[in-house]
C-alpha cells in the first residue's frame, strides 16, 4: 500500500511539473484545492494506465524496441499519456494534453521527474 502511494505522489509531481513546464499540457481548475485534486485523480489515471495498458502495448512492439533500439519508448510514453488525457476527459476532469508532440516532450520530463520522485521518496524495500 505504502508503495502505491509513493507512485501516485510520484506521478502527481511528475505530471505537475510537465504541466508548469509545456503549453500543450493543461490543468484547470476553479481554485488551488480543485487543481490539486485533480491532479491526484489523473496520477491515479496516469499509473492504472500504466499498470494495465504499457505493458501490453511493449509486449506486442518487442520487435519494433529491438528495430528502433529502444526508441520506440518514447513514443509509448507519449501515448499513454494521450490516453491518460482521453480518459480524464471521459472522467470530467480537467487534464488535456494537447498533440503528439507535446505528449512526447511531457512523456520525457514525466519519465525523469517520476524517477527523480522514486529516489528521494521512500518505498516498501526501503
Amino acid at each position: 500500500m505504502k508503495n502505491f502511494v509513493v507512485k501516485t505522489i510520484a506521478n502527481a509531481a511528475a505530471l505537475a511539473v510537465a504541466i508548469w513546464l509545456l503549453k500543450g499540457i493543461t490543468l484547470s481548475g476553479e481554485n488551488t484545492t480543485r487543481k490539486a485534486v485533480t491532479l491526484v485523480l489523473v496520477a491515479l489515471v496516469f499509473g492504472v494506465v500504466n499498470f494495465v495498458v504499457k505493458p501490453i502495448v511493449k509486449f506486442l512492439s518487442i520487435p519494433l524496441f529491438i528495430l528502433t533500439l529502444g526508441l520506440i519508448t518514447l513514443v509509448i510514453n507519449a501515448l499513454m499519456l494521450l490516453l491518460t488525457s482521453w480518459i480524464a476527459g471521459r472522467l470530467g476532469l480537467a487534464f488535456h494534453v494537447q498533440g503528439f508532440w507535446s505528449a512526447l516532450v511531457g512523456g520525457v520530463i514525466i519519465s525523469i521527474v517520476a524517477w527523480a520522485m522514486h529516489m528521494i521518496l521512500p518505498d516498501d524495500k526501503d
